[in-house]
């Protein structure tokens, strides 16, 4: 994409197998036209209450499911583990996203349901800050929907040691809520 700025187009000069020096951390901290990058400065807005709430799904086999329903994974309970991956995951959303805020998480809720070979989670984060929770229910479903499959695998591999059939799909903000200021 010529004439355009940033790192579109350009190789990256990094390696996950190196450690991150100097040089790595200043190109992640410009834009390509010399401009430092930085989070957004929400300091003047309002503490509003916010509330998102967001969605996903894994498929997995018949097998898999019946073994959260039942409780009886080789790896132990997956909806309870999930559940705190999830919850974890929320509150540990700006240490993954690097220009997402530190905010006070006041309530989580981790929800779950079986449909048609899918196993589908749900995450609603709750606040009153200047910044919305979106990416931190994107986060909790993400990860909750990882440690789902992370418990799953014995069961789920195939003879080559592949996930042919399993998929993590449709991860989507369904909806979020900012109360408007009394006023």
């Amino acid at each position: 994409m010529e004439g355009r700025p940033g790192l579109i187009g350009q190789k990256l000069k990094h390696s996950l197998s190196e450690p991150l020096n100097r040089d790595c951390l200043v190109r992640a901290l410009y834009n390509g036209r010399g401009d430092m990058v930085g989070i957004v400065d929400v300091g003047s807005k309002p503490i509003l209450e916010r509330e998102a709430t967001a969605t996903g799904f894994i498929r997995l086999s018949k097998e898999a499911i019946d073994s959260v329903i039942n409780g009886n994974s080789p790896k132990g309970d997956v909806q309870g583990a999930s559940t705190i991956s999830a919850i974890q995951a929320v509150k540990e959303t700006p240490r993954t996203l690097p220009h997402c805020h530190p905010i006070p998480i006041e309530g989580c809720n981790v929800e779950w349901g079986v449909l048609e070979g899918e196993l589908h989670c749900t995450v609603t984060v709750r606040t009153h800050w200047t910044t919305g929770v979106e990416m931190e229910a994107l986060c909790g479903v993400s990860a909750g929907l990882l440690c789902a499959w992370d418990m799953l695998k014995p069961i789920e591999k195939d003879e080559n040691g592949q996930y042919p059939t399993v998929s993590i799909e449709g991860i989507r903000v369904l909806r979020k809520k900012k109360a408007h200021p009394q006023g």
